[in-house]
Formats: C-alpha cells, sequence, structure tokens
C-alpha cells in the first residue's frame, strides 16, 4: 500500500475531506465526506488503474478491461498517462456520459452483452485475440492496494473514526478499506453498503461462497450481478457489517449531498450515505467517515435525481 502510495503520488493529489453542519445535524453524528468525486476521471478507480498499469511489466502489449464505466475511465486513464493501447467492453444501455469519457481518453469502446458477466466474456475473447493483458474490475491485487490509497488518507487524517462507511459494486474498495484499517485503525469499523437490487456481493460476504444474483438496480455503479474472489476473502475477515439499501434510499441520499453538501454524486457515491441514515441511531454522536466514490451522474440518473 505504502508502495502504490509511492507511485500515485506523482499524478494524483490526496483528494480533500470535510464535515458538513447541517449534514451532521441530519444525520446525527459528525460525518467526513471523503470527496472522490474530485477525481481526474470522477471516481476513486483511477487509483487502482494507475497503480496496476505503473506495475505491469509488460505494458507494450495493450489492455482489456471490462465495466459499466468507472474501472473503464480508470483503466484508460492510466492507459493514456503510460502510452498503452486499451479497449473497454461495457454491458449494454451503457451510462453515454462514461462511454463519452472513456473515448475521450483514447480508448475504444465495444458494448457486448446483456450483464456484466457476458461482457466479462466478451472482453476475455477480445483479449485472447489481441493477446493483450485482461483487467478484471476487481480481482487485481494491484487495483486494490492502489484503491487502498484512498483509505491511507482517511484514517492519517481521522485515526479515531467508529467506522467507514464504503458503497460496494465489485468490493475492490470494501477489501482495500479492511486492509487499511487492521493496520492503521483497527478500533474503526468498515462497513459495507450495497443496493438490494444487485446483491451478489452482500449474498457472498453472508454465504461465505461466491454466488450471482438478479443485478435490478438503476446505479450503474453497483450494477454487478456476481461476486469477486479476491476482494471477497478480505470482506470475510474485515468488514463489521454489510448492509443493503434501496435504490429509492440512494437517491434520497444523493439529494441530501447535493442539497447539504454541495456534492454532486453518482448513486454509487450516495451509496455510502444511505447506508449510513439505515444505521444512525448506532452511531449518533459519532465520528465516521463516507465515501462519496464518484461523481460521474449520467443524464437519465439526474432526470431521476432532479424530478422529485
Amino acid at each position: 500500500m505504502l508502495e502504490a502510495r509511492r507511485l500515485i503520488a506523482g499524478h494524483l493529489p490526496e483528494t480533500p475531506m470535510w464535515s458538513y453542519p447541517v449534514l451532521d445535524s441530519i444525520v446525527g453524528a459528525r460525518v467526513q465526506v471523503k470527496h472522490e468525486n474530485v477525481q481526474p476521471t470522477g471516481a476513486f478507480k483511477v487509483r487502482g488503474g494507475i497503480n496496476l498499469l505503473a506495475r505491469m511489466p509488460d505494458r507494450s502489449r495493450g489492455v482489456v478491461a471490462y465495466s459499466t464505466g468507472n474501472h473503464a475511465q480508470s483503466v484508460a486513464y492510466a492507459a493514456r498517462l503510460y502510452g498503452v493501447a486499451c479497449s473497454i467492453v461495457m454491458p449494454e444501455n451503457p451510462n453515454p456520459a462514461k462511454v463519452a469519457a472513456v473515448q475521450a481518453l483514447g480508448a475504444t469502446v465495444t458494448v457486448a452483452g446483456a450483464t456484466m458477466v457476458e461482457a466479462a466474456d466478451h472482453a476475455r475473447a477480445l483479449a485472447d485475440d489481441q493477446d493483450r493483458r485482461l483487467i478484471s474490475p476487481a480481482d487485481e491485487p494491484d487495483i486494490i492496494a492502489g484503491v487502498a490509497t484512498l483509505y491511507l488518507e482517511i484514517l492519517s487524517a481521522r485515526p479515531g473514526l467508529d467506522a467507514v462507511f464504503v458503497p460496494v459494486g465489485s468490493g475492490t474498495g470494501a477489501a482495500a478499506a479492511c486492509l487499511v484499517a487492521a493496520a492503521l485503525a483497527p478500533r474503526c469499523r468498515v462497513i459495507a453498503v450495497q443496493s438490494a437490487s444487485a446483491p451478489a456481493a452482500h449474498d457472498s460476504w453472508a454465504s461465505k461462497e461466491l454466488v450471482t444474483r438478479p443485478c435490478e438496480t438503476v446505479v450503474d455503479g453497483l450494477a454487478t450481478g456476481s461476486a469477486f474472489a479476491t476482494p471477497q476473502a478480505v470482506m470475510r475477515d474485515g468488514l463489521a457489517d454489510f448492509l443493503l439499501v434501496g435504490d429509492d434510499d440512494i437517491r434520497r441520499a444523493q439529494r441530501m449531498l447535493l442539497t447539504e453538501a454541495h456534492t454532486l454524486a453518482e448513486g454509487a457515491g450516495a451509496a455510502a450515505l444511505a447506508g449510513l441514515m439505515s444505521v444512525r441511531e448506532e452511531f449518533a454522536g459519532r465520528e465516521v467517515a463516507v465515501v462519496c466514490t464518484g461523481g460521474n451522474a449520467g443524464p437519465a440518473e439526474l432526470d431521476r435525481l432532479l424530478a422529485a
């Protein structure tokens, strides 16, 4: 993790973390909001992409990744940084803002498969055909180590936190938080949050085996129908709790961040706050952190957010 921080430091400054008095009043706790929405790709995953590409010994091969968007932007950003050819596979009906962002970074985009599982199969075939390195969204220790630099920043600044709430799609963020908390702040509880409409990671954690589940959430950053072995192995021992929240709860948290923390968050970026709100009585009067993992809200998501 320390080596990842060194590799990333030359490319990314630390992101801000603030508390907001009105938000604190509503929640009933002191809430530190970690603003990964200000990353150059608009999301935390860029940390993992840079660390992986920095450590990749055969970058000249090029890379292929599959993603609903933020992992795609992370890999595309790092590929441009290191001059690496990059292809991205997205499942059907991707967020158009994320597609445009990936293309602007110089990567090629292929839309294939109704689900992430089918997109992964297409990406695997594409990587084999082009003899490129396939980059999983989560089963990559170097990605988790890169993401861990986010939690090094949080717990170095606030080592006395009672808990940190982390949204889960593939699980890299929650796994990274577990590793850092164990090393720096073992009394800090790591609490994962996922959409109840896409509970594969939650159910895998609860059952201690990898499972697939229907993926019906409208929150594209949490839209994963299967779990990943590497983050699950870490979360199994490291998480204090794993919460499921509704998509409506996530949308309410988005509005709360917008109005009380002056922050535009995509749905996944508001899920941590939604999780905190679901258990706020337990954390009354305590100090906690929520990670706003991203701000890449697409047009349809903005319409839903502003409709009410």
